[in-house]
């Protein structure tokens, strides 16, 4: 039984040999090589090796289907595809099996390979990989392959996407939010990829639907995100691709013609934009965890939807929704108790929940983003919520406020006016001494226009993170954030946002803001905590707040009775 069998689907390949040379070379595991010759015979022929098997189909039968036999005779754990123009660096298999999850499929970072040079040793001119040329452009001798065989260091990508026709696209910008040694990545590059032998089959990442060629990557990529598990890159290790787009006789190996190509796109939008291919998640969720995506989101196209894709959505009849945001990191009995409650409240009334986390949850429709707790991430998960969403009308819910029914009664009016739910008390959760001051506005109790809200959090994510690359130190940039301060239109400070105003209303029962040891800004008790009086305006304390009426000193057992 091995461990990992790479699986090398090829065909009119020069450079076959020794790409399987450098595997057997640099492979640490007990590791195996399937080379599986499509129509035509290995030129120059493979060298025998007891972890090297062939396959030889007589006639071409394509990439996808030569790969699908050779994962048929694989009994080994994991699978790698890889094309059969590449390197891989020492011990590539080790590390790549030490990151693995069995629901995850992965890549090492790649570079770009650098095989070999054009030489002229007449005149000593040299070339870049590339057709054979004619003569020396500057002699007019012949020129002969000189093998380099070297990545290129200097380009490295662990980043790709795709377009809105899902064809294959780097990504550098996403290079600058990836953090750490294993990122995620929306999409793959189609010459390397690897995950387990079961979730090969299972969500049969090379559909011969496609046709014999394309869309590779894209497709792998889809159906790992969308089936519930992640694409990775595992920057520990690499491999270098030979990229042959020029043409001639360093072209494809496959003699592909635009209807080919076209098929195989049109397959892949019918899987993944229309619809087709039913899993967990849908390509909005996918393209939303991810925002924002080149060609998916910009300014005048801002979400997914907008775009003519056919993807599936949950709304509201009523044209409301809530869009709930956590870090996760919640005393598991407060956030029981609120999820709970906002359950029951999205049932009676029939406002769906989209709910934005920085791990997998089941609640609502959840949407998971790979990010630290932070204002930039609580910018961020509202954001994505914001476009996740079509309803005209948000409430923003936190994870740790118990929101009455009556909360959702109110309607705006205005499409230009942010709204605040001012009839709040704060409640001290080891206790449940309970707190009320006049004209409390939180980003908790906001509610408005979708629209609205969307523009004023895409600008104000763009905002903290150019600021964020200004102002490296963690003291200055908290200040920074007070200064354009957390709720919209409730201040003229010139570092604000816009300059939308806001209105109050005060709903028939209130909201209980829970104050516990994890919230993200800190909480006062005592009048000379505050430097400015007004916000000190018609205190009041108790220790219960009806009509939820909790018993003195019983406030978290009062939450796991809700």
């Amino acid at each position: 039984m091995r461990d990992l069998s790479i699986l090398i689907p090829a065909r009119n390949e020069m450079f076959l040999a020794r790409t399987v040379e450098d595997l057997l070379k640099n492979k640490r595991g007990n590791t195996e090589v399937l080379v599986g010759l499509d129509g035509e015979w290995a030129d120059p022929s493979l060298a025998d090796h007891d972890d090297l098997t062939i396959l030889y189909c007589g006639k071409s039968i394509g990439q996808r289907a030569i790969t699908n036999q050779l994962c048929r005779l694989s009994h080994a754990k994991y699978v790698m595809k890889i094309d059969a123009h590449c390197s891989v660096d020492e011990g590539f298999d080790l590390k790549m099996m030490a990151e693995m999850h069995d629901d995850w499929t992965m890549a090492p970072m790649m570079y770009n390979f650098h095989v070999f040079d054009w030489v002229c040793y007449t005149c000593g001119n040299r070339k870049y990989q590339g057709p054979t040329p004619d003569k020396c452009e500057k002699c007019g001798d012949v020129m002969a392959r000189e093998m380099i065989w070297k990545p290129r260091r200097s380009r490295m990508t662990c980043a790709y996407r795709f377009d809105r026709n899902l064809h294959f696209q780097y990504w550098g910008d996403y290079k600058k939010r990836q953090t750490g040694d294993i990122v995620e990545s929306l999409s793959l590059q189609g010459s390397c990829w690897m995950l387990t032998r079961e979730k090969y089959w299972e969500l049969n990442v090379s559909d011969e639907g496609h046709g014999g060629w394309g869309q590779q990557g894209t497709e792998v990529a889809c159906k790992t995100w969308l089936s519930g598990g992640k694409v990775m890159i595992n920057k520990k290790t690499w491999y270098a691709h030979m990229f042959r787009t020029q043409g001639g006789d360093f072209g494809f190996p496959y003699t592909l013609s635009g209807k080919e190509v076209d098929k195989a796109r049109k397959y892949s939008r019918s899987l993944f934009v229309d619809g087709n291919w039913k899993a967990k998640y849908d390509l909005n969720w996918l393209l939303t965890k991810f925002y924002p995506v080149p060609d998916w989101h910009d300014e005048k196209k801002p979400s997914a939807v907008s775009t003519g894709a056919n993807l599936s959505t949950s709304e509201s009849k009523s044209g409301k929704t809530m869009v709930f945001y956590t870090d996760n990191r919640l005393n598991v009995k407060i956030a029981h108790a609120v999820q709970k409650n906002l359950l029951k409240i999205s049932k009676e009334k029939g406002i769906p929940i989209v709910s934005v986390s920085l791990k997998p949850m089941s609640f609502g429709r959840n949407v998971c983003l790979s990010l630290s707790r932070g204002y930039i991430a609580m910018a961020r998960q509202i954001l994505v919520g914001l476009e996740t969403t079509h309803a005209d009308i948000v409430y923003l819910c936190e994870h740790d406020v118990l929101y009455h029914p009556s909360h959702f009664d109110f309607t705006p009016i205005d499409r230009n006016v942010y709204y605040y739910n001012t009839n709040v008390w704060r409640v001290r959760s080891s206790d449940g001494h309970a707190l009320y001051c006049d004209n409390l506005h939180q980003l908790s109790g906001l509610v408005a226009f979708r629209y609205t809200l969307k523009d004023h959090f895409r600008k104000r994510v763009k905002r903290l993170e150019e600021k964020r690359a200004e102002i490296p130190n963690d003291h200055a940039f908290n200040r920074y954030i007070r200064q354009v301060g957390f709720e919209p239109g409730t201040h003229n400070r010139p570092d604000r946002i816009d300059d939308l105003p806001y209105k109050d209303y005060f709903s028939e029962h209130p909201n209980i803001d829970i104050r516990h040891e994890a919230n993200l800004t800190p909480s006062r008790w005592n009048k000379d905590q505050f430097r400015n009086e007004r916000y000190t305006e018609g205190w009041t304390e108790a220790e219960t707040v009806p009509p939820w009426n909790w018993k003195k000193g019983e406030f978290l057992t009062f939450l796991t009775s809700l």
